[in-house]
């Protein structure tokens, strides 16, 4: 795929998850790439990128780290990131604008393109959480809760958020991340049976790993995480800011670290629930590392305390119209498709299969 198709598949998802301004301004992005323009020079040496390395993702966001940082004041006016009071629709003088900040900023912006995205979306906890229940339900222990591919450890705190879909809610009430409509249709019986008889859980360990983690406290890993948030979509910027409210009081660990190399170091806890999860991360784990990271998941299946392994991903591609898939495992029982969900995680639905071997 061209570097120019490529942006022009993302603009498709854009508009289809609710962002008109990186809809309308992606297809002028491959239309400068095209020409030869400022947006071409910055992404010199991409041309043949896989389309799961994600430079759309990686190009919007350091242009919107610009206008977050106030680098860029002329189309921070334009982004409702920036400006609650930008025009709800985008413009040509947004275009404009955006071109100028990439043909004086290419070198923040090549910088930028070298780092894998660290969305560390907090809406994909729908999907986890659900998961979680599952397992929690089926094995009430404590949990320990590890994750790969964390960025900021924003999820590891996922029982401090609480989501709502119509007349049934789960988690802290005036919890700081809300998420509001979190399915589409009916909520599964079994999630809302493990929501009765787990209003909480208790988690007693929280672990990540990340080859590049981000510190949520910090000014600057902040920004790289508010810039992959949408400029258009307040919502996602309201959890987000919430979540990173919550890291300053619930404490995790991240190592830094590959995930075959984590999970080496993971043994069984007797008494305890062990749960690994992971979201949208699998496509940035080369071949030959994820058969090794299986391996373990297999051997941490196979001892005898309580393991569930639990994946948010996409089926086939990043930009999967059905939705991403939500499965979980218990132990060495077949994995089972729970549920699926649109690439943010809200809202998460029923899948059209209640059952798939992977």
């Amino acid at each position: 795929m061209s570097l120019a198709a490529n942006f022009d598949l993302h603009a498709r998802a854009c508009a289809q998850l609710g962002s008109p301004l990186y809809a309308a301004l992606l297809p002028e992005v491959a239309d400068d790439v095209a020409a030869g323009g400022p947006c071409a020079a910055a992404l010199a040496g991409y041309e043949d990128a896989e389309r799961d390395a994600a430079i759309p993702l990686r190009f919007l966001a350091a242009v919107h780290a610009l206008a977050l940082s106030g680098a860029a004041p002329e189309l921070a006016a334009y982004y409702p990131s920036t400006n609650p009071h930008a025009e709800p629709q985008p413009n040509g003088r947004v275009w404009a604008a955006f071109r100028r900040v990439v043909a004086d900023h290419p070198e923040w912006i090549r910088d930028w393109l070298t780092r894998p995205p660290q969305t560390n979306e907090v809406g994909r906890t729908v999907p986890l959480l659900a998961g979680l229940l599952a397992a929690v339900d089926a094995t009430p222990l404590p949990i320990r809760l590890l994750e790969l591919g964390s960025s900021a450890g924003l999820n590891l705190r996922a029982d401090h958020f609480r989501w709502a879909a119509g007349d049934l809610a789960w988690g802290p009430e005036g919890s700081p991340v809300t998420i509001d409509h979190a399915w589409r249709g009916p909520v599964p019986d079994w999630l809302r049976a493990a929501v009765a008889r787990h209003p909480r859980v208790e988690i007693i360990e929280r672990r990540g790993c990340d080859p590049n983690p981000l510190d949520p406290c910090s000014s600057r890993d902040a920004l790289a995480l508010r810039a992959y948030i949408w400029p258009d979509q307040p919502g996602r910027l309201a959890r987000l800011d919430g979540a990173l409210r919550l890291a300053r009081e619930v404490p995790v660990t991240i190592e830094r670290t590959s995930a075959r190399d984590f999970l080496a170091g993971i043994e069984p806890l007797p008494g305890t629930l062990t749960i690994v999860w992971h979201s949208v991360m699998r496509q940035y784990v080369p071949e030959d590392e994820w058969r090794a990271v299986t391996a373990e998941l297999d051997r941490l299946a196979a001892a005898d305390p309580p393991f569930a392994y639990i994946a948010f991903e996409p089926e086939h591609s990043v930009d999967d119209r059905d939705g991403f898939l939500l499965t979980a495992r218990l132990g060495t029982t077949p994995t089972a498709l729970l549920a699926r969900a649109i690439p943010h995680g809200i809202p998460a639905f029923l899948p059209s299969a209640p059952l798939v071997q992977q």
